[in-house]
């Protein structure tokens, strides 16, 4: 099972160990890309202040979070696991899982970057600002600049697919069968909204959840089943028509 996540705007404000090591990342696929994103990004922010805001679509009141992005290659790093915070990871809880959870979570865990294309949760990186949906010169769309590079990477991905990002990021890579994209709805007064804050909290449940079940679902329908015996309400969708990725829904109240 390969269980993809979204990053967080909220990062640690600084790592604790050595410089960027790029041929120390996993998915060794992604080098190439990586370091054309990376120089794009450095140029950007080391660049006129107000191009750089716009680019990056930060406001005035933001303009210190550029200069994390200048110093990528000299800064200190620390694991993807502790680099990204926000509502999604602090309901998923690495920190909390026991060493079982935490050993399976090192192994099925990818985060998608803007920046890194995708990472393990052992990969040491520096904190950053760049979201997916950024036009970055020269490149253009990330999302599309990432494509071929992420298709290539995880070609040889093996067993179910559980797709937890959000839409920005699905943008990047879309996984073909097996694979299973979890969208979050709440249910109130007869009918089904799509949330956003809520989403993010159930979607880290989610994926603790079956962290710490330690089971390894093959297909959609056996997710379904185990999302439900771990108390979610989880609907699957139909099948869906061609090489498309099935549709499961978690209700929440």
């Amino acid at each position: 099972m390969l269980i993809l996540l979204p990053p967080s705007e909220g990062k640690a404000a600084r790592g604790d160990g050595p410089p960027l090591r790029p041929r120390s990342l996993g998915f060794p696929e992604l080098a190439a890309t990586r370091e054309k994103v990376l120089d794009a990004l450095v140029a950007v922010a080391t660049g006129p202040e107000p191009a750089a805001l716009a680019v990056l679509g930060l406001s005035p009141g933001q303009s210190g979070e550029l200069a994390a992005d200048r110093e990528l290659r000299t800064a200190p790093t620390l694991p993807a696991g502790r680099l990204y915070t926000g509502v999604l990871y602090d309901n998923l809880g690495l920190d909390t899982l026991d060493a079982d959870a935490r050993r399976r979570a090192e192994r099925s865990v990818v985060v998608f970057s803007a920046l890194w294309g995708a990472l393990r949760l052992t990969d040491r990186v520096p904190p950053y600002r760049l979201s997916m949906g950024v036009r970055l010169p020269p490149l253009g769309p990330l999302a599309a600049c990432w494509r071929p590079a992420l298709g290539e990477a995880l070609a040889a991905r093996r067993g179910l697919v559980v797709d937890l990002r959000s839409a920005t990021y699905a943008q990047a890579w879309r996984p073909g069968p097996p694979a299973v994209t979890v969208r979050v709805l709440r249910e109130a007064a007869g009918g089904r909204t799509v949330v956003s804050h809520q989403a993010k909290a159930t979607r880290g449940a989610v994926a603790r959840a079956l962290l710490e079940s330690g089971a390894n679902p093959r297909t959609p329908r056996a997710l379904a089943g185990l999302l439900a015996d771990l108390g979610h309400a989880a609907e699957l969708g139909p099948p869906p028509r061609g090489p498309a990725p099935w549709t499961l829904d978690v209700i929440v109240s």
